[in-house]
């Protein structure tokens, strides 16, 4: 990483240290928690909307709070681990992140947990690059490669147990109960790591680019503040109001402060200048993209599940299993097929895969069947797992050594930054569609006709024989059915305009693949 992970340091392992695998494990533990938070939370989103009273504009801060502050920490985690100690700063990573887990089981209400979520973010973004320094330091070459893939293996678990623990969670004890399980385990986590880790500290000292870190976080701070609050039911202006006005010019500021800065910075905090390289400018392109529609999407499918066809939240966990075993399958043989043959093979393949799941789940309705959730969803696991090794090999195969760690800095960056304005801008979009459709379907009930009248007279004999009322109330509750299934209806609705938007911005991707540059040649780094 730029500030991140020193490329100069010597990767080879310590004689005499502690038992390697023994310090894997100990870092497979704070990479499942980081990873288990991003997914967990996304089934408890009913039931914290009506604890909390709010809508999903609001409550989706929770993850995107998470996210951003990810994003924002992680270039700078690995200055930080070389200056003050790799095994230091992973257990300031577990402490912020246990702290923070506890925090947000006592909040009471959603901006508090959302404050709080941030506190949980900085500690994932700790974890997760020091892991792979710590992992990489301490195994050598010929055993890094499995070691790095046994430590993935933690972040596919949570994919599919992510959802699985929430929705068991959720359905058996209050919502504070996917908060409460980090404690225990962060607490283990940093035991295991002060026993079984030693430290490291790197001999080479950078000055901590400051006004770069400044400029980021508030600029992407704000961009992610306009692009979620334009609908919201307290912002009466609207996209035209002042706030939202004042928040993209802070942003723009910021952000062209933060370019200019980062492009004549000896050490940048992101080194923008790597961009140049053909192919991991491009890669950098499609990974933002593919956030925005893929990791903006990740909160639908449980609203859709919970809210329109009735799941539990365990129910709504269960369905992401398969997920993430597919994509533990298929995920090996797609870097093995990458590294003898042409990578675009697999990414065009997973592409195009993923692009065909988001546009089946943009076909739901009231109606939708298992069978019609489920194979999307095979899909999907089958789509990512071929899709992520090969876009990764070759926005990396031309990186000359010394950036690598930089590059892969940046890459992961974008990845999360990509996720955080996809689920702001997907959110508000949905609440303006649910918006559109809801008024449409008003529009088109014509009172008086024939078909209105017939239907109007079916609920009013179902409700008086349900309630046992009288025909005047009756017809109130008919009107209630009525209007209720209208807003079901202009709610999946706007889900499919999401997914929809998700398909094509996925579908889109293949015009920059297109532009990729692979050579058949093994990669060496």
């Amino acid at each position: 990483m730029a500030q991140a992970l020193n490329p100069n340091f010597d990767w080879e392992p310590e004689e005499g240290g502690a038992n390697k695998w023994l310090v894997l494990i100990s870092i497979m533990i704070g990479t499942f928690m980081a990873s288990l938070d991003s997914t967990i939370v996304t089934v408890a989103f009913p039931k914290m909307m009506a604890t909390f009273g709010v809508s999903i504009d609001k409550i989706e801060w929770v993850m995107t709070a998470y996210l951003m502050a990810f994003a924002v920490v992680l270039p700078s985690s690995g200055w930080i681990a070389d200056r003050f100690g790799h095994k230091l700063t992973y257990i300031l990573g577990l402490i912020l992140f246990t702290v923070g887990s506890m925090a947000c089981s006592f909040s009471q209400n959603e901006s508090f947990l959302i404050a709080f979520r941030v506190f949980q973010g900085v500690g994932a973004g700790f974890l997760t690059p020091v892991g792979m320094a710590i992992v990489t330091r301490t195994f050598p070459p010929r055993q890094r490669g499995l070691a790095l893939g046994i430590r993935s293996i933690a972040s596919a678990a949570s994919m599919s147990l992510g959802p699985l623990f929430g929705g068991y969670l959720v359905d058996n004890y209050p919502w504070h109960s996917i908060f409460d399980i980090n404690i225990p385990v962060g607490i283990i986590g940093i035991i295991a790591v002060v026993v079984l880790q030693d430290e490291y500290k790197s001999h080479i000292k950078e000055k901590f680019d400051i006004g770069g870190f400044i400029t980021m976080s508030i600029g992407l701070g704000a961009l992610l503040l306009a692009f979620s609050t334009g609908n919201s039911s307290w912002n009466t202006g609207g996209w035209h109001s002042t706030f939202i006005f004042t928040n993209f010019f802070i942003a723009a500021v910021c952000l062209i402060a933060f370019i200019t800065i980062e492009m004549n910075k000896k050490h940048p905090i992101l080194n923008l200048k790597i961009l140049k390289y053909h192919n991991f400018g491009l890669a950098t392109l499609i990974l933002f993209i593919f956030g925005v529609a893929f990791f903006g999407n990740s909160f639908l499918l449980p609203l859709f599940l919970q809210n329109s066809l009735g799941y539990t939240a365990f129910q709504a966990g269960l369905v992401f299993l398969p997920v993430g075993i597919l994509q533990a399958f298929v995920a090996p043989l797609s870097g093995q097929f990458t590294d003898r043959f042409n990578p675009k093979i697999p990414l065009f393949t997973g592409a195009i895969i993923l692009g065909i799941t988001m546009y089946l789940f943009s076909f739901f309705s009231l109606q939708t069947m298992h069978g019609q959730i489920m194979l999307p969803l095979y899909l999907r696991g089958l789509g990512m797992g071929l899709f992520f090794a090969p876009l990764s090999a070759i926005a990396l195969n031309d990186i000359p050594r010394p950036q690598l760690a930089q590059a892969s800095s940046l890459f992961t960056t974008v990845r999360q930054i990509g996720g955080s304005f996809g689920i702001a801008a997907l959110g508000t979009i949905l609440t303006e569609r649910v918006k559109f459709h809801a008024q449409i379907y008003s529009e088109q009930l014509r009172q008086g006709s024939p078909q209105y009248n017939q239907v109007m007279d079916h609920l009013k004999n179902f409700a008086m024989h349900a309630t046992g009322s009288s025909s005047i109330n009756g017809q109130h509750y008919a009107k209630m059915m009525l209007l209720n299934n209208i807003k079901s209806q202009a709610y999946v609705q706007g889900i499919n305009d999401d997914f929809l938007i998700g398909a094509v911005l996925t579908f889109s991707l293949l015009i920059p693949m297109l532009l990729l540059k692979t050579r058949k040649k093994k990669l060496n780094r």
